[in-house]
């Protein structure tokens, strides 16, 4: 199920507790599950037993739930074996890692093998996703481990060996040589980080790059790429950054269909290297791509028995690593490449610039948020009643760019939304909502912008376009200043957690909101109503209870025509005894009761307000606006709990319900208070 923003409010605080002792970093990993990889290869060691992982069991649900489910056909004949038992002297891997070692199966996960692919062309990258002390013989209890990037952590994912397998084939992915099974188990890993196997069914080569190296992806529509894309891509390759492309089909029922020159629409590839060889009398560039099939090539010039080869020298060709095999492998020209292909996604260990020739050095700031339905998600700009109650970050661009080719005082940075979880949560239903952002100047504010800011401001840049993709990345370039930026979905309402990233930006933080003064007011006839109420339901004693005071103020707000209410709790009621009661009697007095009066006039005010529409409720987006104004500072994850926790099904708070909150938040700020005195006084003493 979806996090609550309770839920999702103490998982932050334990992973920023778990990031402060290193937890989820390169060297510590979060471990997945809560499942220690050298703990249980000790233990099942000891009890000379092969591993079996209940979290991932060897069944229909670590399959899938709908293609995979339970009710298809497809799983019937499909029986879950260790490689030991698929083949004589199975090994992890067999003369070491490569290209030709993933080979795709009968599962729609070509963006994910296309990244691995490019991930083989550099040890230090695949052997931190695929540690290397893995084996079949020695130390063999059945289980192994995988290393991925998730969300802003590096997580540590234990699988055991059992692998899906049909006439005792593997069904998905499989190495060119029968007996290696690395990628095999890497991807059974990255299913269970996803829920299943179907879980991994379509998706963006970016996606995998970014989860396998933490790095940030930036995207090229052939048609809008900028004319050094060659000198981009040869940078990136020479940097270790990740490159995948693909053909884009209009129409869903032509995916993954051949055309005349071998090439696949809707399929990714992954580029595996670019290179400019001399020919007799001229250069020219070239590409080399790999079909994650392990088959099905180009069939143009360059192709693997092409003419062209014939006029490079025996040297080129061995430079270039020519080979004439049907393994999905194939060069082509750099022209027949950009006329053919319509997308490259170039996943960037480091934001340096590519297009530029100098390194530079950055900074990368990750922000957890989430949209919460009736408090923080706001929609796009064209819903402005919502869309300043969006989740903001704050910008300070703080150094300008070294190579700036003209007088401008400019800063570069990378700017990525991505949405958390969606694929997880498939099997519920969710998909990838419709995403972007804007970034807006502003000068020396530190509050959460109102309405009125976005209302008479235009925005300074903002995302290409609202699109329902993991992750929504883009380039910018803008003079030093303060800005804030607003993530949101394209529709509001919508619930959901994501994180921001920033590449060069020097200070990032949430906005927060600041209090407002307390208003006060004269006596009035009311008042004095209300007082005469008081001492005739008090008697004598001229105390009262939570009973009483329950009667005392049902008797008057009912009596006030703009205000909507069911009437106030015992419960409620008794929370305001506690709040202003001072001798613990469990009632209050006249004076007591005079000072709770004072707070409600108060409270009442601020309601009348924000009821812009004069219903008697207030709309949940504003409760930020009227805790602001009745003096209490929150941050942005209880905001998220206090709409959750007093709005109605219609995302409207009524009187009795603001002031149910706005008395906790007064009980919750004195006690905070009181504790903080009460350790000052302990530190005086001491």
């Amino acid at each position: 199920m979806p996090y609550t923003p309770f839920g999702f409010f103490c998982d932050r605080l334990i992973r920023e507790r778990e990031r402060r002792d290193g937890e989820g970093s390169l060297s510590k990993p979060i471990r997945f599950s809560g499942q220690d990889y050298n703990t249980l290869k000790q233990e099942y060691l000891q009890k000379k037993a092969l591993f079996e992982d209940e979290s991932f069991p060897a069944t229909v649900d670590s399959l899938g739930f709908k293609e995979l489910g339970h009710k298809s056909s497809k799983v019937k004949n499909i029986v879950w074996k260790r490689p030991k038992e698929i083949c004589d002297n199975p090994q992890f891997i067999v003369g070491g890692a490569s290209r030709t070692d993933i080979c795709q199966g009968d599962l729609g996960d070509c963006w994910m093998l296309a990244a691995i692919a490019s991930l083989t062309l550099n040890d230090k990258l695949l052997y931190r996703i695929v540690p290397q002390e893995q084996s079949f013989s020695e130390g063999y209890a059945g289980i192994f481990h995988f290393q991925f990037w998730h969300y802003g952590d590096w997580v540590d994912v234990v699988v055991d060996d059992r692998i899906p397998t049909f006439n005792n084939q593997l069904v998905f992915t499989k190495s060119a040589e029968r007996n290696e099974f690395w990628s095999a188990l890497l991807e059974k890993a990255y299913a269970k980080l996803h829920g299943s196997y179907e879980a991994l069914k379509g998706g963006n080569t970016a996606e995998a790059m970014e989860d396998f190296t933490g790095g940030v992806t930036e995207f090229y529509e052939m048609t809008e790429a900028p004319k050094e894309l060659y000198k981009i891509m040869k940078k990136a390759l020479q940097r270790g950054s990740l490159m995948g492309c693909s053909i884009d089909s209009l129409v869903p029922a032509r995916f993954e269909t051949r055309t005349t020159t071998g090439l696949v629409k809707g399929h990714a590839y992954s580029v595996t290297a670019v290179e400019e060889s001399q020919q007799k009398e001229s250069k020219v560039r070239l590409v080399r791509l790999r079909n994650p099939w392990g088959q099905v090539e180009w069939n143009g010039p360059w192709s693997d028995n092409s003419k062209e080869w014939e006029t490079l020298s025996k040297g080129e060709k061995e430079k270039l690593q020519q080979q004439n095999a049907e393994d999905g492998e194939f060069w082509m020209s750099f022209e027949d490449f950009k006329k053919n292909y319509t997308k490259i996604e170039i996943c960037n260990l480091t934001p340096d610039a590519l297009e530029d020739d100098k390194l530079h050095k950055w900074t990368v700031s990750v922000n957890e948020g989430r949209w919460v339905r009736g408090c923080s998600a706001g929609g796009c700009r064209n819903y402005p009643d919502t869309f300043w109650t969006n989740p903001q970050y704050r910008l300070r661009l703080l150094e300008e760019d070294d190579d700036s080719e003209d007088n401008e005082v400019a800063c570069t940075f990378v700017v990525a939304l991505m949405q958390k979880n969606r694929r997880r949560e498939r099997k519920l239903g969710a998909n990838l909502f419709t995403i972007g952002f804007s970034i807006y100047e502003m000068h020396g504010n530190k509050q959460h912008m109102q309405k009125e800011f976005f209302m008479s401001s235009t925005s300074k840049a903002r995302s290409r376009a609202y699109i329902n993709l993991r992750e929504v990345t883009q380039r910018f370039r803008l003079s030093r200043g303060e800005y804030v930026i607003i993530p949101s979905t394209y529709e509001p309402h919508q619930e959901g957690e994501f994180i921001l990233r920033f590449s060069r930006v020097y200070f990032t933080t949430p906005m927060s909101d600041q209090p407002a003064p307390a208003s006060t007011g004269e006596e009035s006839e009311e008042d004095q109503q209300f007082l005469s109420i008081f001492q005739q339901i008090a008697g004598d004693q001229m105390e009262i209870s939570a009973n009483e005071l329950k009667d005392v103020l049902n008797k008057v707000v009912s009596k006030q025509k703009d205000i909507h209410t069911e009437g106030f709790s015992r419960e409620s009621c008794r929370s305001m005894i506690a709040l202003m009661d001072m001798d613990g009697k469990g009632r209050i007095n006249l004076q007591e009761f005079r000072q709770l009066w004072n707070k409600l006039k108060q409270w009442q005010g601020i309601f009348k307000q924000y009821d812009f529409d004069h219903t008697g409720t207030i709309s949940s987006y504003e409760m930020r606006n009227t805790i602001n104004d009745a003096g209490f500072r929150l941050n942005n994850q209880l905001y998220d709990i206090i709409t959750m926790r007093y709005a109605n099904e219609n995302m409207n708070v009524d009187f009795d319900s603001f002031v149910s909150c706005l008395v906790r938040l007064e009980g919750m700020f004195s006690k905070l208070l009181s504790f903080s005195l009460l350790i000052k006084l302990n530190v005086l003493i001491s």
